[in-house]
């Protein structure tokens, strides 16, 4: 049998249900409807002895997901910071699939090594990043951030006459991170993986604009001068898309010896827009950064960058050599730079992302994203019995619904606030966990 008739019928299927489901988006619901009990009974079942045929798994599979799939990819959903995927950057993430390459060296796949090297270089230019700079295609800013975080420990660890990839972190100088109160959680969670422990991390206070204080930080490093140091710093916080002053800070932060190091999850893209590029005023002196693309670049998930100007003290930390591999001279293994070894060729969908928009409409998307986010936030805040908490600096406003009863309190108009997130939105945002005990949050992608 043909290899192609092997996969053309389920291929066939998969496709019929993939644009059902695209063109009907707008009449579902946004919210799922189907209970978790619900969705246990359907997929809980014992796994069979004997294999079912391949159309009938995917015609069996779209049937139980019903009500389980939220609405993200849809212009009326806007809870958490989720965008759908452009039509170029979908079809080329199946074809990464049925490619089916091993992304981790050159040799495995010649054209996605390639098509990485590209679009790092692309990526870099957008950002206004050192175009010196190493990069790596991963998961996610999560791993972006551990990928970042691992050069900054080689190089501040190799100053101080400590080969961390030799003798690990027991008994090396301890490395503390200074970062503000708002900074995301994924940053605890790369420090807990690289051995620095989440109380390494010294979350200062922001100012009234959410950003953090130069003072404040210069004021921390009077604290065991000379400690081995990496500053976090944000281009935009999770609840009102603040970005920290980084021609004020960096240079604090440099001149202390200290590693700079950008989460840019989504505010890095703003670098492609000569409206909001000014917002990242001083950050290409940084040390590493991140974002996603799964983000504002609307590719599927799972896609995030990270990029170190220190391009030694990334590949020291990633790079491995063994007997059994092949090399290719002068060719770029993915796997020397990112902390995966198997890996599917995620630059393929940013590729055709990027060459579906184009350096204008990259552009154009950040800033009809942002106008529609202040033009929804300040409407809705003017709305009766709502207010404005925060007007976007970008696609990021705080909104809240006040709570009409006499004396009532800032805790009730949460309250009030939830009920009508709740209604409005369905459990898309009313199972929203908010960082903190304040207003809801809308952000547009």
């Amino acid at each position: 049998m043909r290899h192609a008739n092997v996969f053309g019928p389920t291929l066939q299927r998969a496709l019929q249900h993939a644009l059902q489901y695209l063109e009907t988006i707008e009449e579902r619901s946004v919210g799922g409807t189907a209970d978790l009990a619900q969705l246990r009974a359907r997929f809980d079942r014992p796994l069979p002895e004997s294999g079912l045929a391949a159309m009938q798994v995917i015609d069996e599979l779209v049937r139980d997901v019903e009500g389980g799939i939220i609405g993200s990819v849809g212009g009326r959903f806007f809870g958490w910071v989720i965008g759908g995927s452009l039509p170029a950057a979908l079809a080329a993430d199946w074809l990464t699939s049925a490619w089916d390459q091993n992304a981790a060296s050159h040799a495995c796949g010649p054209a996605e090594a390639v098509i990485e090297e590209v679009v790092g270089a692309w990526l870099k230019r957008l950002f206004g990043l050192p175009e010196t700079a190493s990069f790596a295609f991963v998961t996610g800013t999560q791993m972006a951030h551990l990928t970042c975080l691992a050069a900054a420990r080689h190089r501040l660890l190799a100053r101080a006459g400590w080969d961390v990839e030799q003798e690990g972190m027991a008994g090396a100088p301890p490395i503390r991170l200074i970062t503000s109160s708002e900074h995301h959680g994924s940053v605890d969670r790369a420090a807990r993986m690289l051995g620095f422990g989440a109380r390494a991390i010294n979350a200062l206070p922001c100012d009234g604009q959410g950003r953090l204080d130069p003072e404040s930080l210069a004021a921390a490093f009077e604290t065991n001068p000379g400690h081995p140091t990496i500053v976090v710093l944000q281009a935009v916080d999770l609840n009102i898309g603040a970005f920290d002053p980084f021609d004020l800070l960096i240079p604090i932060a440099h001149e202390r010896g200290a590693w700079v190091h950008i989460d840019g999850a989504f505010g890095l893209w703003v670098g492609a827009s000569a409206k909001h590029k000014h917002l990242l005023r001083g950050a290409e002196t940084a040390d590493s950064w991140t974002s996603d693309g799964h983000k504002w670049l609307n590719t599927p998930f799972d896609c995030g960058y990270a990029f170190v100007a220190d391009a030694d003290a990334h590949f020291s930390a990633f790079s491995h050599r063994t007997s059994y591999r092949l090399y290719t001279e002068s060719a770029r293994d993915e796997s020397d730079w990112t902390p995966e070894w198997s890996r599917r060729g995620r630059g393929v969908a940013t590729y055709a992302a990027l060459r579906q928009l184009g350096r204008a409409g990259v552009s154009e998307q950040i800033e009809r994203t942002c106008a529609h986010a202040r033009a929804l936030v300040t409407r809705i805040g003017g709305l009766p019995g709502a207010e404005t908490v925060w007007e976007p600096t970008i696609n990021q406003g705080l909104v809240r619904f006040i709570d009409p009863r006499r004396g009532a309190i800032d805790k009730d108009h949460d309250r009030r606030t939830d009920e009508v997130k709740s209604r409005v939105c369905g459990v898309a945002l009313g199972s929203m966990s908010l960082n903190r005990a304040r207003p809801a949050r809308f952000g547009f992608t």
